[in-house]
């Protein structure tokens, strides 16, 4: 294929291309609605889909690409599917934009493919910068670029790769190029790893096709992975502050990592002040952001988890995105994730729980309240004893086997979700901890569809996102306080609107 003419390789990936659309169109015929269908999270219209790539609103619209195989609802040859949306609330799917087709890129089956990057407006051309990938190659990963002019279709750099491989050959991963301009260089950053340590390699280009090395970005400090996938670097809170975000490999419990700090351009380097786990759930993992024409930094995050059991696989799609994320910047350098303000539009109708006293160990039913799409923000009094643990049971079934546990220990400051009675997919309890606000009280917004809860604590400070999967049928609400009294001062549920045009 090295001989190839442009237009030759062009024709190979268009046909490719033609290929993927058309197995995902017989593989819509395979999806089945059991439940597990989200009302209001992008998904895969079939297959398989993880991470969030290329995001960016380029000429008016936000595009969010993500890795994807449209043959089966299982990881193989990479490809790069594609939506748009006008407002980050409704989505169209899009053809496939990305099919392994190089030998950099392609094997038959699995181990290789078009895997994640990042995308950048290059005076009106969209340009895709990703990882060409092959199991076993030498070098197995190299930094790809493909462009379009009409956001749709895409053609790959016909000089082939832009990095043509790491700047060490004993490494462990090079991939997930993150691209961004400041002033007339673009720079990029890419996941690494080596003797032990995650690193953010950093790259610096006039023209986004010749590249060179400007050495590492920054590197972990012996406890955080030995390898940081999808490293995303940039600029937030003013007076040069920056953050980097990464997915560090081998860390444990903790699968998104952020620090905040300062990023010296002349230098090359990144100069971290402070760093916490970025998501304390279970599926969360290779969140990428983008900045809007408003100057908002928007996340997404892949809402799964490699190794989980996935029920959906058996509906003939697997994986979601989390909803769309605005972040800001603390005083103090902690990073605050919110749910963007458009996801109101989602809101239909309304049911307000005045203050409540609750027993100690007992449990209220909200029979008024029930269903598998919902946004709710509960606020309770922290201060009511010493020893009480409160909070809120979701997708709860008629006899009490199944729910999904929220709850808040003021002694300590624990916040928890518990899925272990959450029906067919992975258990487990998910551990943060949160100060109350100042008057005392903490506020928990969740956001329920389907199958899937996330929950945002003290206005974004804490955030957790799980998978669960439970009945069809079980969509009860409840609060509970146990080992004292508690009191919620207020609850509001809203139903959620499908963002799907078929429901």
């Amino acid at each position: 294929m090295g001989n190839m003419s442009a237009t030759q390789k062009n024709r190979i990936h268009e046909e490719r291309i033609v290929f993927a659309n058309e197995a995902l169109e017989r593989q819509l015929d395979k999806v089945k609605d059991a439940g597990f269908r989200l009302c209001y999270h992008m998904m895969p219209p079939a297959g398989w889909m993880n991470d969030p790539n290329g995001l960016i609103q380029w000429n008016g619209e936000y595009h969010l690409f993500y890795q994807h195989d449209p043959y089966q609802p299982k990881q193989g040859p990479m490809h790069w599917g594609h939506a748009r949306s006008r407002d980050l609330v409704y989505w169209e799917h899009l053809p496939v934009a990305l099919a392994p087709s190089e030998p950099y890129e392609y094997v038959e089956f699995g181990g290789g493919g078009c895997w994640s990057g990042s995308a950048v407006d290059d005076e009106g051309v969209l340009t895709l910068i990703y990882t060409g990938h092959v199991d076993g190659r030498d070098p197995e990963e190299v930094q790809c670029l493909a462009t379009s002019t009409d956001g749709v279709h895409f053609s790959k750099n016909a000089a082939g790769p832009v990095i043509p491989g790491p700047p060490e050959a004993d490494c462990f991963g090079f991939r997930d190029p993150k691209v961004w301009k400041h002033g007339d260089v673009w720079y990029m950053v890419v996941g690494y790893g080596k003797d032990g340590l995650g690193k953010a390699l950093l790259y610096l280009s006039d023209d986004l096709r010749e590249w060179r090395y400007a050495g590492v970005a920054t590197e972990s400090d012996g406890t955080m992975g030995d390898m940081w996938e999808c490293p995303d670097l940039f600029p937030l809170g003013g007076e040069g502050r920056h953050v980097l975000i990464v997915s560090p490999m081998n860390m444990g419990a903790t699968k998104t990592l952020y620090m905040t700090g300062d990023f010296d351009y002349e230098s090359g380097r990144f100069h971290r002040r402070h760093h916490d786990r970025l998501d304390y759930g279970f599926d969360f993992y290779a969140p990428q952001t983008m900045i809007d024409s408003r100057g908002r930094r928007i996340l997404f995050g892949w809402m799964n988890i490699w190794g989980a059991r996935m029920p959906e696989q058996a509906e003939g799609w697997m994986g979601a995105m989390t909803i769309p994320r605005l972040l800001t910047l603390a005083e103090d350098g902690t990073l605050l994730m919110q749910p963007v303000p458009e996801l109101a539009d989602l809101r239909g109708k309304h049911t307000a729980v005045g203050r409540l006293g609750i027993d100690a160990d007992t449990v209220v039913n909200l029979p008024e309240i029930q269903g598998d799409a919902l946004e709710m923000i509960a606020i309770f009094q922290a201060a009511t004893s010493d020893e009480a643990e409160f909070g809120l049971q979701v997708r709860c079934s008629e006899d009490g086997s199944e729910c999904t546990e929220v709850k808040y220990r003021p002694a300590d400051g624990k916040l928890t979700m518990d899925r272990s009675r959450s029906g067919a997919g992975d258990g487990g309890v998910s551990e943060a901890f949160l100060s109350t606000m100042e008057d005392g009280r903490v506020k928990l917004h969740l956001f329920i569809d389907r199958s899937s809860v996330e929950l945002f604590a003290g206005d974004g400070r804490v955030t957790i996102t799980n998978r669960i999967y439970p009945d069809p049928s079980s969509n009860a609400v409840r609060l509970f306080a146990r080992k004292g009294a508690a009191v919620m001062e207020k609850l509001d549920v809203w139903q959620m609107k499908s963002i799907w045009p078929e429901e």
